[in-house]
């Protein structure tokens, strides 16, 4: 669980509280506003899981070793960039990806404005929550409740009636971090090669990083072509210094 620049300390509380209920343990706040939210008084039986939550300031390092990670919010006033799925269709998707040996993040954006567009350009997928569209959006708390209730009933090995899970050959994608290690040398090979002007870097920047995530290669596909394009890389420098 990724709470992103939570601004009430309360509804902290309640997520944790939220993980408590449904059997999850491990909360990153990243760049949280409030100084004080581990004393959040609203972590009944969770008060331990909020201590032990880990706080990171990017949400880059919150998921950089997961290999699914899914954002949450509202098509309301935003043109998804990602795959949409329902909060009905996820947990097949958490489920096979479990199978698979990943490891999951599920991120909820500020209650102010939720995931920015920035926020979900480290996601595979936005889940989105139905919800009456005179009032789509949720309190932060609640809407963790209900998207922990959705995976620990259906897709957990250990949830009441749950199947037994069938093995699922194949590998997770690669980590974040690795990712992001790949965007950073295409740049680097982009610039070298005088692809795109100054103005352009960040908006590039911003779309190899869901294009790598759209690709989602294998941590061993992912290797190869880093490998690939540091040798690109170096080929362009070597030419650049010999004139």
């Amino acid at each position: 669980m990724v709470l992103v620049s939570p601004r009430n300390p309360l509804n902290i509380g309640a997520a944790a509280r939220a993980m408590a209920n449904f059997g999850f343990d491990q909360l990153t706040v990243v760049a949280p506003y409030e100084p004080h939210w581990r004393e959040a008084c609203s972590a009944v039986g969770a008060e331990a899981l909020l201590q032990n939550a880990r706080r990171t300031e990017s949400l880059a390092e919150a998921v950089a070793d997961c290999t699914l990670v899914i954002g949450t919010g509202t098509l309301t006033s935003r043109k998804a960039e990602q795959k949409v799925v329902s909060l009905p269709s996820l947990a097949p998707l958490v489920e096979q990806e479990l199978a698979h040996g990943g490891r999951i993040a599920l991120v909820f954006g500020s209650e102010k404005h939720g995931l920015t567009r920035a926020d979900l350009s480290w996601c595979q997928l936005l889940v989105e929550i139905p919800t009456n569209e005179r009032q789509p959006s949720m309190n932060l708390g609640q809407a963790v409740a209900v998207c922990l209730y959705e995976v620990a009933t259906r897709a957990l090995p250990s949830a009441p009636g749950a199947a037994t899970p069938v093995p699922i050959t194949g590998q997770a994608a690669a980590p974040s971090a690795s990712l992001d290690l790949l965007a950073g040398v295409v740049e680097e090979t982009m610039l070298a090669a005088g692809y795109s002007p100054r103005s352009m870097q960040a908006a590039n920047r911003h779309d190899l990083r869901l294009l790598l995530r759209r690709l989602a290669p294998n941590p061993g596909d992912a290797r190869r072509i880093l490998g690939l394009f540091r040798r690109v890389l170096w080929r362009l420098r070597q030419t650049h210094e010999g004139r």
